[in-house]
């Protein structure tokens, strides 16, 4: 089986947020288990110069771009087993920034077309074409008008997959001819609350539909989490599904990971508390192996529960004998709000600010809680990330979160979960896993059986394909 994996982003040639850790991760699964899964993807000026210098170029092609035609060069480049084709133009793409431009929309048709266009000039052809987000939706739309009735393209089935609702692809009709070049008889594929949709012309299109998690796919349904796209989506629910994403388990292994203090397993987990106390001094915290350690990664956001957080944070530190360390950056009000704390709880309480990738793992392997109190989340891996790295997760039961930690209130789960979008709620649950930390022979099995989690690609790769499977044998 042969597969086109269309995305806007990938690892390790460039990467904004989840989409390119899944784009990086799930072809090399599915070439571990025999799918011929290559992938496309602009040729961004951001890419370092060394990755460009092991790039090979294939070919060039004249692309249609609405009323006009524009230059295509196709590069290749390999990495862990997997074929990655890289679109370059210099108009739409030699520039910094992956996303954020005036002509986004042009630039992403562009692509989206040359998906397309290049197929004969590399002579692959896939059976799959699997698109990501809107950036890649007007695959799954070109193929329908301009494609399925080639004799070259015929029988080829599109799959897009949602990262996250909340982007969509919104611009004003003028559009859809000019720059998109939708023809006239075809714009109520992309019309939708007045404006032009692009993720809703992919849904439509698509063959199959998926998400990132089982219960993102149901909450989707609902308009409190579809950002106004519920309408579409229920009557396209029969082509509906969701699939957990994975992580890279390699990379993300406390056994071997370079950036950690002291290595340490599931099975030889002594070593986790010498991160704990070396990460302790690195951030003035008062060095104390027996004091729980709560830990976030995230963005400063609202929707990622910072509100919930801002509202009992104070409380908890006062009530109980905790240590709390947050990385990210984001809105000024929260970054305002860690700010003041920190000065206010010294040698208790760190606030780190920024993306600094070895400190985030420092963190999941110091922490013996990780808080992720989301309003929504479509999939989330910073809790698998937590799990691997023997870090406790309390989550809220939403989205991906749902799907992959289980209550240990049962004596056989993997966290600590919270229903209702509510502080008070989010505060008990943290009571509970201190209760539970208290518990020291307790907590070492917890721990064991949260690193012992299995949320490598190998699992999701397998349900992409029987996806693919039944797409096909259904035709």
């Amino acid at each position: 089986m042969k597969v086109l994996y269309c995305t806007s982003e990938a690892r390790p040639f460039i990467a904004t947020g989840g989409l390119a850790d899944v784009a990086g991760s799930l072809p090399q699964a599915l070439r571990l288990r025999l799918i011929g899964c290559r992938v496309v993807m602009p040729l961004y000026e951001d890419i370092p110069q060394d990755m460009r210098d092991n790039m090979k170029f294939l070919t060039s092609l004249s692309v249609p771009v609405a009323w006009r035609r524009q230059y295509c060069g196709v590069f290749e480049a390999k990495w862990g087993g997997v074929i990655y084709y890289l679109i370059d133009n210099q108009y739409y793409f030699k520039r910094h920034g992956v996303y954020g431009h005036y002509d986004d929309a042009e630039r992403f048709a562009f692509l989206s077309r040359a998906a397309l266009e290049m197929l004969p000039y590399i002579d692959f052809h896939p059976y799959i074409i699997h698109c990501n987000d809107w950036q890649t939706a007007l695959v799954p739309v070109y193929y329908s008008i301009f494609y399925s009735g080639n004799d070259w393209y015929k029988g080829m089935k599109t799959v897009l997959t949602i990262h996250n609702i909340q982007y969509q692809g919104k611009y004003g009709k003028e559009l859809i001819e000019d720059v998109l070049g939708i023809p006239k008889s075809e714009t109520s594929v992309l019309e939708y609350d007045d404006c032009v949709n692009i993720l809703k012309g992919g849904i439509e299109c698509a063959n199959r539909v998926t998400t990132v998690s089982p219960t993102y796919a149901q909450e989707i349904l609902d308009p409190w989490f579809a950002h106004g796209m519920e309408t579409i989506l229920k009557e396209r629910q029969w082509k509906l599904s969701g699939i957990l994403n994975g992580i890279d388990t390699v990379s993300y292994d406390p056994a071997t990971d370079i950036q950690l203090y002291a290595n340490y397993s599931a099975d030889a987990p002594e070593d986790k508390i010498k991160n704990k106390l070396c990460l302790q001094d690195r951030l003035c915290l008062e060095k104390n192996e027996e004091v729980p350690l709560v830990g976030m990664v995230t963005r400063m956001v609202a929707h990622k529960g910072l509100d919930l957080v801002k509202e009992v944070l104070e409380q908890l530190m006062n009530e109980t004998n905790i240590q709390f360390v947050i990385l990210g950056s984001g809105d000024w009000e929260y970054e305002t709000f860690f700010r003041e704390l920190q000065g206010k709880y010294p040698g208790r309480l760190c606030a780190c600010f920024g993306f600094i990738p070895e400190l985030s793992r420092k963190i999941y392997a110091a922490s013996d809680i990780f808080l992720m109190p989301s309003k929504s989340e479509p999939c989330g891996l910073s809790q698998m990330i937590a799990l691997r790295y023997g870090a406790i997760p309390v989550v809220r039961a939403t989205g991906g979160l749902k799907d992959s930690i289980c209550d240990s209130g049962d004596g056989e789960g993997n966290g600590f979960i919270f229903e209702t979008y509510n502080s008070g709620d989010m505060l008990h649950a943290v009571h509970r896993a201190l209760e539970g930390y208290a518990n020291s022979e307790g907590w070492k099995v917890l721990t064991q059986r949260a690193m012992k989690t299995d949320f490598s690609w190998g699992r999701s790769a397998n349900e992409y394909i029987r996806l693919y499977r039944d797409l096909l044998k259904n035709d």
